[in-house]
Order: C-alpha cells, then sequence, then structure tokens
C-alpha cells in the first residue's frame, strides 16, 4: 500500500540506517533529486494534495502512516542533500551517529600491563626484592631474572621474562627480605598481555553506532582525537502568536511561552542541532520571511496549523508552493498538526500550539524525521500492561502520559491538551488505540529521551 505522500517513481523499499549513511558517505556522487511528481493512490493518478481547508476526518492521517511518512520523508532528504561525513572532536561528538567504522589504531593494550598492585616475579619463589617499583606511565624497565621481584603498580608495563604478577595480598616477606606466595602462582597470572582486547585494525564499533560517553571512552583509548560522524540535522524553531510572554507572570490575556524553552533541549534529544529560536508575530508576511529564509534542514513551527483568522501556516506553505505530505494527523491531542516539504532538503513541522499537542506533535512528525536524517537506529518497540483502564478516541489514536512501575504503565491525570503537568511526571507516552485500553491490556510506549538515555547523554 503507497503511505499518503509517497510520489510516484520513488523506491517503493524503504531505506534502513546503513543506506543512509551510505548516502553521506557517497556525498561526491551527488544527483538532483527528480522534481516532485503527481502522487498515487490506489493506482490513480492525482495532483499534489490540497492544501486549502477540509473536513479534519477527510485530511487526516492515521498516526502510525503519519510516523511512516515522517520516516520516508527524512530519507528522501538524505538521499537529495548527500551531506558530507565530518569529522568531530571527540568533545563534541556525544549524540551523534559514527559514519565510518572505528577501527583499532593499535593495539589494546599496547604492551603488557599489570592488572593489580602487587610484584611483577620471575621463575619459583623465593625472590629477591628490587629496591625500585615500577608505576604506571614509567619507561620500559629492565628484565627480571629468576628468583627476582620488583614492586609493580596496576597498568605499569610488564619487565621482559615475567613469569607473573602476585598480588599485594598473596605475598609475604620474611626477615631477610626475600618474598614469598601464600598460594599457588601460575604462568601469566594478572598479567594482561599486549592485545588482548583488540589488534591493531580491529573494528571495535560499525559505522551507525550512537556516540555514548563509553564509545568517547573506547574512541579514546583506541588513540582517537576525533571520529567519522554523519552531521546533525539543522533545525529552526518559529515560534508563532502575539500572545506570548517569555518572562512573568501571565496577565491582561497574555500567556508565558512554554513551546520555547521546551522544543530546543527536546530537538536536541531528538539528535539536531537547533540554530536558532525565533518568535514571530501573527503575520502572514513575517511567517512567510521566516520560513523562505531559514537554511536549515527542519523548520518547527508552533501553533497556527488550523483554520483561525491568524493561522498563517497554510496559506503560506501554499504561497511557496510546499508539498503537503501529512495534514492533521488521527491522533489526540495533536490533531492538527502537518508535514510540510518545502524544498528538495527542507521540511517543516507544524506543531499545535497547546503544550501537550506539540509534544504530541514532536513524537509523531518530529522524532522519525530528524532521527532518520541523523542516521540513528529507530527504538526497539515495546509494551507494558496499563495499569488502569484509559478511554479512548472513538476514532483516534490516543497518547497518554505515564509512568513506569515495576511491569506496569500507570497513566497520569492532567493529560489535556494544553497541560504538561503529566508529561512532567512521565516516563512514556502509551499509545492508546481507538476505542480505549482495558486496566491489563498491552499498550505500546514510547520512551521519554530522559527516560531512555539520560538527561547529560540525550540533551547535550
Amino acid at each position: 500500500m503507497t503511505a499518503h505522500g509517497t510520489r510516484a517513481g520513488e523506491d517503493a523499499e524503504d531505506l534502513d540506517v546503513e543506506e543512509v549513511l551510505a548516502l553521506v558517505n557517497d556525498h561526491g556522487n551527488h544527483r538532483p533529486a527528480p522534481a516532485p511528481r503527481a502522487e498515487t493512490d490506489g493506482g490513480r493518478t492525482r495532483d499534489r494534495p490540497d492544501t486549502s481547508p477540509r473536513s479534519d476526518r477527510h485530511r487526516a492521517t492515521p498516526w502510525p502512516e503519519a510516523r511512516s511518512v515522517a520516516e520516508r520523508a527524512g530519507r528522501n532528504a538524505a538521499r537529495a542533500a548527500r551531506r558530507a561525513p565530518v569529522s568531530v572532536p571527540l568533545a563534541a561528538a556525544l549524540g551523534l551517529t559514527l559514519a565510518t567504522p572505528l577501527d583499532a589504531l593499535t593495539d589494546l593494550p599496547s604492551f603488557d600491563t599489570s592488572a593489580m598492585d602487587g610484584w611483577a616475579v620471575a621463575g619459583p619463589a623465593p625472590w629477591d626484592v628490587r629496591d625500585e617499583g615500577i608505576l604506571a606511565g614509567h619507561a620500559a624497565p629492565t628484565p627480571l631474572t629468576d628468583g627476582e621481584a620488583v614492586r609493580i603498580a596496576t597498568g605499569a608495563r610488564i619487565p621482559p621474562d615475567t613469569t607473573a604478577v602476585l598480588r599485594s595480598e598473596h605475598g609475604r616477606t620474611d626477615d631477610k627480605g626475600r618474598l614469598y606466595a601464600t598460594g599457588a602462582v601460575a604462568p601469566g597470572q594478572d598479567i594482561r598481555p599486549r592485545g588482548q582486547e583488540c589488534r591493531t585494525g580491529d573494528q571495535l564499533l560499525p559505522v551507525g553506532t550512537l556516540v555514548t560517553p563509553a564509545v568517547l571512552g573506547l574512541a579514546a583509548a583506541a588513540g582517537y582525537d576525533a571520529v567519522g560522524a554523519v552531521p546533525r540535522p539543522r533545525a529552526e524553531v518559529l515560534v508563532l502568536g502575539d500572545e506570548l510572554l517569555t518572562e512573568g507572570l501571565p496577565h491582561d490575556g497574555l500567556i508565558r511561552d512554554a513551546l520555547g524553552p521546551m522544543l530546543e533541549p527536546w530537538l536536541r534529544a531528538l539528535g539536531a542541532e537547533v540554530v536558532a529560536v525565533r518568535r514571530v508575530r501573527d503575520d502572514a508576511g513575517a511567517l512567510h520571511r521566516a520560513i523562505t529564509t531559514s537554511d536549515a534542514d527542519v523548520l518547527v513551527t508552533t501553533g497556527g496549523t488550523a483554520a483561525g483568522p491568524v493561522d498563517h501556516v497554510h496559506p503560506t506553505l501554499r504561497r511557496i508552493g510546499a508539498e503537503l505530505l501529512v495534514d492533521g494527523v488521527k491522533v489526540r491531542p495533536g490533531h492538527p498538526m502537518l508535514l510540510a516539504r518545502t524544498t528538495e532538503t527542507q521540511h517543516l513541522v507544524g506543531l499545535p500550539g497547546n503544550p501537550l499537542a506539540a509534544v504530541s506533535g514532536l513524537l509523531t512528525l518530529a522524532e522519525p524525521l530528524l532521527r532518520t536524517l541523523a542516521a540513528r537506529t529507530p527504538p526497539e518497540p515495546y509494551t507494558l500492561p496499563l495499569r488502569d483502564t484509559v478511554q479512548g478516541h472513538p476514532y483516534d489514536t490516543r497518547l497518554v502520559p505515564v509512568v513506569l512501575r515495576g511491569d506496569q504503565a500507570v497513566p497520569l491525570h492532567y493529560n489535556g491538551p494544553a497541560m504538561l503537568r503529566g508529561i512532567a511526571a512521565a516516563d512514556a507516552l502509551a499509545v492508546v488505540p481507538p476505542g480505549g485500553s482495558r486496566a491489563g491490556q498491552e499498550a505500546e510506549l514510547l520512551d521519554l529521551p530522559w527516560a531512555s538515555g539520560g538527561i547529560g547523554v540525550c540533551f547535550t
């Protein structure tokens, strides 16, 4: 079945993460993407989707299909952009995706090292102990002879001809200073041999690996100062509305902007580089200028996606000839979200103005789009039983904030479209199908970034 928004002539198969990465690595063979063609609908050719106001039910896309369309849009944009891999210093690489394999630049360890504090010993006991010990970071020590031992620290280089390392707690000395073992000593004991973890040239991690703190440590140990990575997709946030305050208490019909402070770190958690957060007044000309002058890969707007007197997003998209891929989604909250292709390599995600509805739009459209552009592997879907019954919408999917308690998901209150109190305490969003879910029924869960990866990792 052809998803809504797919154009005739595009590959029927979805590109996977490896193919997106191949596009990045093959940037030198750039060919312009074909111009948008007519869409297909059950084998019939039709024009681009009409962006004029229609009934919500007619134009809305089912929630799972909307996520697939957003993911496909990211693949098409990656195909068109052919972005080159970037060399990123380790200090700035957290959260990126490897565009080149992480191959060992040296043996690890690069020399025989002591795994414990104790003595390096040669031959059978007893041993005469040298006066000078060996510390980590020092030059190569002189060889040992049979019957000789030397004090050694963890991580220090093993002297040539060493039989084993005797741990401090496993040795004793007599009144003449000779060293004895309190148990059996096996050859090679507590010695980390050169190349135990890897040999030069071994692949440590493949293309497509997410750079975590542990990956940074491994890269440093393997001799890297920088890694080859997929560049972050560049995102710009346009906060729309004359009624929004940036500080202080709400007053005189004005309200605080909750989305501006929330969207920037959330988009970073989804793999984007947020180049700007701009406030745009309720003016069609101002919105047109903001969209047409942006060079971001993804534009994210807040509010203005309905058909009210100051909802300028749809008219502006028509004016610039954008291709509307998703015009409303059968999901609550967040029904009036949209996804448009403004150029071959740029997309606009239109979020509803209500805060929880905007979160729904982020996870429905922005997450799969940005994840694909950043060449991140999609999370494995999982389910948990709901502790309580959740009332559903007759026709639409519902996204409900939940906390995870043991092997259950507990639905939270304060889950209305304008509320953030529930999502602020949540670990995930439960996907509730049309008609609702009973207590004990399994529900698909969408993890929130701070629950799945930790704030320090996800929001850097």
